[in-house]
């Protein structure tokens, strides 16, 4: 018989210990949002370190207790579970599309001339924003929780990074939700690391004696691919968010203004910059444009340019998209950035041919978007003709933001007991007396042996444009030769899982997966292999020529100079190259092994396509949605056509992909046709 004094007392005790809990986790769920919501977007914190670790330590102790009672949507639970095995695919509900790109005012007039003839003339807004430099992604709200975040990949779909996403406190978990919902909402945004935070995480892997972050996006875009949600709650991660979506958007009248949808988005409680104007007119853009390029080296984050939008979503449907970036809206790139710094010294860097390339040594600085230690000189000559001498102080400048490389001296600053630099006479990694060939610019190191060269010669046969052996990096090659494992090549397919796995930081796993990569490596076409072996003046584009004119390398190796210069492209300079390279013992007895390991060393015969581009030249430029740079070289050399690396009155077109450099303004300059990816794909097709 169930005593009822005791019962009571027990429901008593249960109210006191658990049910009272309830409400609490709530109100501490609550807390800890606004507090978050105030220090991570508002950038106004409203309580100390001290007293959100105790809420939140709290918040933990009742979840440990009630584990039945945590919600995604906690804030507990934006780091969690073990690290994932990979990533998985999701589509986009609408293309991710990129942006076209406008480098100057009469561009930008020029983009407005197109808006406004597709409106047939009506009024039109811009919204105006900054361009920042990260990395794009998508974030999927449903009923108000946080449900999905992705990258955006090729436009249609990207990897599921939600895991990650959630680490980056400025996302919030559940949406402060107006009232009449959005029962499924998709966010576009920019993932970031401001500028101080990379440097600190630099400074970071330097002490750890870990390699260093080229730049912030590079930081920002190699952070989310980690695997380890964990980790990456260990990288300050930002986001700014930019444009939203929703399937019923064309239903409501109040919300089809772009600045409207960015207020929405502030009123959720989603990280919107502040910094942005609408403005009437183009000539007011261009204002903007302008104003806003002096101080982007204030900002605490990285920006590359601003991006003007028409304001109004029904003029957008209206204006469409091509098959890579919408017509309503357009990119102004800023141009390349200066810096100005002191040259400390010049070191000689081996190439795997031996050629000797200057690089300057400098005092650290920062330069769009990333941290300059070293700029290439390129040979004796450029040092002569800039007169560069160590100790003085140099401009620095990025070729298309990009490359580092020093583009001038201040003379008026110059030490007065400075030296002309003098190449040395030996070479830095083996001290074999250095060669200058008549009619080059380098000097070179003759010694096959070099351990620099070696090396070398084994990175560019794997390297991407080659042989394409996954997981064969720099350091893995250096680890190789040090433990005496291979010394040319061929080594590499009499290497055994056992041998990798040995090697300091190697594992079974690895070991296996960089087996099956070179495994894989020998079903690369012929051009890829010739281009591989690394034979001087031979790159690709020759290399593709040889395949197609030889079909075999027994072929290419039994041709005499006469029939070599028979072929396009090939002069008498390439020509020797070949016949020398082919008549040494050494590298007759490593294509021997290459073709005893399986390689292939013959072309495929492939099905005969339409040569409709024949006597056409295009040159590439910016990044292509369907296919990389290099397939689409392919594509045209396939069907006739040329592809040449500058722009010159002898272009017939220029393919201008996202983020196109320099070349797009020179074809426009000389009245070049220019095309984006969507024609470029119809031409391809004849």
């Amino acid at each position: 018989m169930v005593n009822l004094t005791a019962f009571v007392k027990f429901l008593q005790f249960w109210d006191l210990c658990f049910l009272d809990d309830f409400p609490r986790i709530e109100t501490l769920r609550k807390e800890i949002r606004e507090h978050d919501y105030r220090y991570y977007v508002l950038n106004q914190p409203t309580i100390s370190d001290q007293e959100y670790d105790n809420l939140f330590h709290e918040l933990l102790e009742l979840e440990k207790r009630h584990p039945e009672r945590v919600t995604p949507d906690s804030p507990t639970q934006r780091v969690s579970g073990q690290p994932l095995e990979g990533f998985s695919q999701v589509r986009h509900p609408q293309p991710m599309l990129s942006l076209s790109n406008t480098y100057s005012p009469d561009e930008l007039r020029d983009f407005d001339r197109r808006v406004r003839e597709g409106l047939e003339g009506q009024a039109v807004k811009y919204v105006v924003e900054l361009k920042y430099d990260g990395v794009a992604v998508r974030l999927h709200y449903r009923d108000g929780l946080f449900e999905l975040g992705a990258t955006r990949g090729n436009g249609e779909a990207g990897d599921d990074i939600t895991a990650n996403l959630k680490t980056i406190r400025q996302i919030p978990l559940r949406l402060h939700t107006p009232e009449d919902g959005f029962p499924a909402l998709d966010i576009r945004g920019e993932v970031y690391l401001p500028i101080k935070d990379f440097n600190r995480l630099n400074q970071e892997r330097r002490e750890a004696e870990e390699p260093q972050f080229a730049n912030p996006r590079n930081a920002a875009a190699g952070s989310l691919k980690l695997l380890d949600p964990k980790v990456v709650a260990q990288r300050p991660l930002r986001i700014f968010c930019y444009e939203m979506w929703y399937p019923e958007i064309w239903n409501h009248e109040e919300h089809r203004s772009h600045a409207r949808g960015l207020q929405i988005m502030e009123s959720m409680g989603l990280p919107v910059n502040p910094r942005r104007e609408i403005v009437d007119t183009i000539d007011d853009v261009v204002d903007v444009c302008r104003q806003w390029e002096g101080f982007r080296r204030d900002l605490p984050y990285q920006v590359d340019g601003v991006v003007i939008k028409v304001d109004d979503l029904r003029q957008r449907r209206a204006l469409g998209a091509t098959a890579r970036s919408p017509r309503w809206a357009v990119a102004f790139k800023f141009a390349a950035e200066q810096a100005r710094t002191i040259l400390q010294g010049i070191t000689l860097q081996v190439g795997r041919t031996g050629v000797i390339t200057p690089v300057a040594e400098l005092d650290p600085v920062f330069l769009a978007g990333s941290t300059i230690r070293r700029a290439t000189l390129h040979n004796e000559d450029e040092i002569a003709r800039l007169d560069v001498r160590v100790g003085d102080t140099v401009v620095i400048e990025k070729g298309g933001d990009v490359i580092p490389k020093v583009s001038g001296v201040v003379i008026e600053a110059r030490p007065g007991d400075s030296m002309p630099f003098q190449l040395a006479e030996r070479c830095p990694a083996c001290g074999t007396k250095l060669v200058k060939d008549q009619g080059e610019v380098q000097s070179r190191c003759p010694n096959r042996d070099c351990p620099v060269q070696v090396q070398r010669r084994i990175e560019h046969y794997a390297s991407k444009g080659a042989m394409d052996i996954d997981g064969l990096g720099t350091q893995v090659v250096k680890q190789l030769i040090d433990a005496a494992l291979i010394r040319d090549p061929a080594d590499l397919y009499q290497l055994k899982p056992e041998e990798i796995a040995a090697l300091e930081r190697q594992a079974e796993k690895s070991a296996e997966n960089l087996i099956r990569g070179i495994g894989e490596s020998k079903t690369r076409p012929l051009s890829r292999l010739i281009f591989g072996l690394g034979i001087r003046f031979v790159g690709i584009g020759v290399a593709r020529t040889l395949a197609k004119r030889f079909k075999s390398l027994d072929a290419l190796s039994r041709a005499n100079k006469e029939g070599l210069e028979e072929t396009p492209e090939i002069g008498p300079r390439i020509s020797q190259s070949i016949v020398d390279y082919f008549a040494d013992p050494v590298n007759r007895d490593l294509i021997l092994r290459l073709t005893r390991a399986g390689v292939r060393v013959q072309e495929e015969e492939v099905q005969a396509v339409s040569q409709h581009l024949a006597g056409k030249t295009f040159v590439l430029t910016g990044t292509l949605a369907s296919m990389s740079r290099e397939e689409a070289k392919e594509k045209i050399l396939e069907r006739g056509g040329n592809v040449t690396g500058s722009v010159s009155k002898k272009t017939d077109y220029v393919v201008a992909g996202e983020d196109p450099g320099s070349k797009l303004a020179k074809a426009r300059e000389l009245g070049i046709a220019t095309i984006e990816e969507e024609e470029f794909l119809r031409l391809l097709e004849g």
